[in-house]
């Protein structure tokens, strides 16, 4: 027994003692006996150990370098890679087929789903387009990069991950679809080219201008076709599921009693449209691709069928998903919590700008790419819509392992993986909780690296809370000035039914509607604004006048209400006080584009045009794309003498809006007037050409005749005649007498 136990023990695997070693072990082996001959046994037994622990060092470096293989993820692959951000607007995420909504049609967003990673728990910072766009792009929550509602202007300090990315070499365009994300409030920051051209042939963008995704996708389209060789950063944004639901056809029928899962059905198909596009290009596979909701839809479910008013699931929980099949190579789904606070950092990671991330108060993904990191992140969100719209408390709360918990005059607190629908308000059992979590909340929001305080918030916090504008946090005599909204349900419903006159163009309903709401909420100026605009449209342009002067009695310096005046004032002739309104509200925000444009056209009309210039060129400065005021600021010179200024603006529109033959007139009478004959009659022919204008004809008539071209001269006073019906009787006296002279000197040829 004991001879076979030491045989046992001096074996090893390939070697033998009674023969020589064999395979590569063994050759191994038989070189080391060969080379240590003489080596006394027990150091048979400490060469045994050496290569045990080489062998575990070894496996231990192939798994460190395999790592990224291990958990999917290929980092070293981003450096050479595009990022394109798209953006759903008013997508909630329990409405894609990805996220387990067996009703949706949504097969491009549900493959980016299925082959990339999809986040299951992302948050938005406010159910509000503008300030939730704003934290994706800044890494920065509400209360931080100061965009606390729609309309916000984002402060010049505030830097954006587009600036960092621009710097570091990629070219860099956002498309956007609606006027809640217009280049005006500060997020073109970065941005070569900031596509926000909507309704252009109108004068001013209206508060719900948007346009739909096949328009946005055509845009990005044509802008790709030129950049996709260098490497790029592009944002496209989608709008489509908003309010009021109306998707087109076929997907209006296909979804007769469910347009709001239409809009998305629609919306989707241009996610795919985009995918093929970059496939086209050959580029899908060095694109980085994020999908981001910036917030949800309430549908009904509280009262709301929007969304702003609460900080309900259906209204802050959104998709995000990434995607590149080279560089997330093994799909998942993360079920942690995380927020849209998290994109900005996480491509500042890829770009090894750690200086820059650190001013972000996100997090990077990273760790949950790498399988490393699955904790729940605490996600803050807040929404100062009903206070700045109704005159209501705004809310913020707190998400915290599996409470949520919501600051209110009325607090709430909810057990999200025991009622995940919010039904059971746990806040008046569960005090001390509840208590902790707004301590929480509070040290969040005030910046604090100290432990939560259980005694009462001190003074100087007090303070800071109500400077960043939590007054229900910190009320000024103990109580806040502002009802809950949840005790505002059946005022939110009356708000709700008379938006839906509106859209219905049922204006007299409204202005019932919104004489009882203006009852309700004198403090709002949005009630003063919505009646009016309501007037308005029935032409009662005196009593609109009124009701905004009443408002503004009572809220004297809202810009809301003083533009709005202004407004009125113009499209009633009352120009005087119109320019006097406007300068108001130039005091209060000197690049108010609504008043430097209005003050531009009465100033222009009033034979001020050097004054108008200056008014047109700051209102530029804001909204350099508008065609409106470039081809104002274009005729007002060229009706000065200033022609080859004009022409110049005009040769940049044309390029812009290649197909409005109106542009192309402005650009021959110029010429004309220049006399450059041939180049006028070169843009006189593209505009008839594009489409065929009695004043088109009698332009180019003319333009012949300068140039000395008497046949084609002829032949265009024929054809302006042939459609003069209805023009100035002296235009057309006029034609005739040139045609009959003309005439008569080709005849006497």
């Amino acid at each position: 027994m004991g001879k076979k136990k030491k045989q046992k023990k001096s074996v090893r695997p390939g070697i033998t003692e009674s023969g020589p070693p064999t395979g590569e072990e063994g050759a191994f082996s038989g070189k080391l006996k060969s080379d240590q001959s003489g080596v006394r046994k027990a150091s048979g037994g400490k060469f045994k150990l050496f290569v045990i622990i080489g062998l575990a060092l070894l496996l231990l470096l192939i798994l460190i370098f395999r790592g990224g293989k291990q958990s999917g993820y290929q980092p070293d692959r981003i450096a050479s890679a595009n990022i394109l951000l798209l953006t759903l607007d008013t997508t909630r995420a329990d409405h894609l087929g990805c996220y387990g909504y067996r009703d949706a049609r949504t097969p491009n967003l549900d493959r980016l789903a299925r082959e990339g990673i999809r986040f299951a728990s992302a948050y938005c910072p406010a159910p509000l387009t503008l300030p939730s766009h704003t934290t994706i792009l800044t890494g920065l929550e509400p209360f931080r990069h100061g965009v606390r509602n729609n309309g916000y202007y984002l402060p010049a300090e505030v830097k954006t991950v587009t600036e960092t990315l621009k710097a570091r070499g990629y070219k860099t365009a956002a498309f956007v679809s609606s006027f809640s994300v217009d280049s005006r409030f500060g997020l073109d920051r970065g941005f070569e080219v900031y596509d926000d051209t909507f309704q252009a042939d109108l004068p001013f963008k209206t508060m719900n201008a948007e346009r739909r995704a096949a328009d946005t996708f055509s845009r990005f389209a044509r802008w790709l076709d030129q950049n996709y060789r260098g490497q790029f950063f592009c944002w496209v944004h989608f709008f489509d599921p908003h309010l009021p639901y109306d998707p087109p056809e076929p997907f209006s029928l296909e979804f007769g009693h469910r347009p709001y899962d239409g809009e998305i059905a629609y919306m989707d198909v241009y996610v795919g449209r985009i995918l093929k596009a970059l496939e086209e290009k050959g580029i899908l596979d060095k694109t980085i691709i994020i999908v981001a909701g910036d917030h949800g839809e309430g549908l009904g479910g509280r009262a709301e069928l929007g969304h702003g008013v609460f900080l309900y699931e259906e209204t802050v929980r959104v998709p995000l998903i990434f995607w590149n099949k080279k560089i997330f190579t093994r799909p998942a789904v993360v079920e942690s919590r995380v927020r849209l606070t998290d994109v900005a950092p996480t491509i500042l990671s890829w770009l090894r700008a750690e200086e820059e991330a650190t001013e972000m108060q996100g997090e990077n993904l990273e760790g949950y790419f790498q399988r490393k990191e699955k904790k729940d992140r605490d996600t803050i969100i807040e929404t100062f819509y009903p206070r700045e719209n109704y005159g209501w408390s705004e809310l913020v709360g707190i998400i915290s392992g599996r409470w949520k918990f919501i600051q209110s005059p009325r607090p709430e607190l909810f057990d999200l993986r025991a009622d995940p629908e919010e039904r059971m308000n746990l806040f008046s059992t569960k005090l001390e909780l509840a208590a902790e979590f707004r301590q929480k909340l509070e040290k969040v929001l005030l910046g604090s690296s100290s432990p939560a305080s259980a005694a009462a918030t001190r003074p100087e916090d007090v303070e800071r809370l109500r400077s960043l504008g939590y007054l229900n946090l910190a009320p000024a005599r103990g109580r806040s000035a502002y009802p809950d909204p949840k005790e505002k349900i059946e005022l939110l419903k009356m708000i709700q039914e008379a938006q839906a006159y509106e859209y219905q163009e049922k204006y007299d309903l409204a202005e019932q509607a919104y004489l009882k709401i203006l009852e309700e909420t004198p403090d709002s100026p949005a009630s003063y604004v919505n009646l009016a605009l309501a007037l308005a449209r029935q032409q009662k342009m005196d009593e609109a006048i009124a009701i905004l002067n009443r408002g503004l009695e009572r809220l004297p310096d809202s810009e809301i209400l003083l533009v709005r005046l202004g407004h009125t004032y113009a499209v009633s002739g009352k120009f005087l006080l119109a320019l006097k309104t406007m300068e108001k509200v130039l005091q209060l925000n000197p690049r108010n584009v609504d008043a430097l444009t209005v003050s531009a056209g009465i100033l222009d009309a009033a034979g001020r045009r050097e004054e108008a210039w200056t008014f047109y060129r700051k209102a530029l400065e804001v909204e350099p794309e508008s065609k409106t005021l470039r081809t104002s600021l274009a005729g007002s010179l060229a009706s000065a003498g200033q022609l080859s200024e004009a022409l110049e603006i005009y040769r940049r529109l044309i390029e812009d809006f290649p197909d409005d033959q109106s542009l192309y007139q402005f650009a021959g009478l110029a010429y004309s007037y220049l006399g450059d004959h041939d180049q006028a009659i070169f843009y006189l022919k593209q505009a008839v050409a594009i489409t065929p204008t009695r004043s088109g004809y009698f332009n180019l008539a003319v333009a012949y005749e300068k140039a000395g071209r008497t046949r084609e001269a002829v032949e265009y006073f024929r054809r302006y005649l042939e459609n003069s019906s209805g023009d100035n009787e002296a235009t057309i006296r006029l034609a005739r007498q040139e045609l009959e002279r003309l005439e008569k000197k080709l005849g006497g040829k």
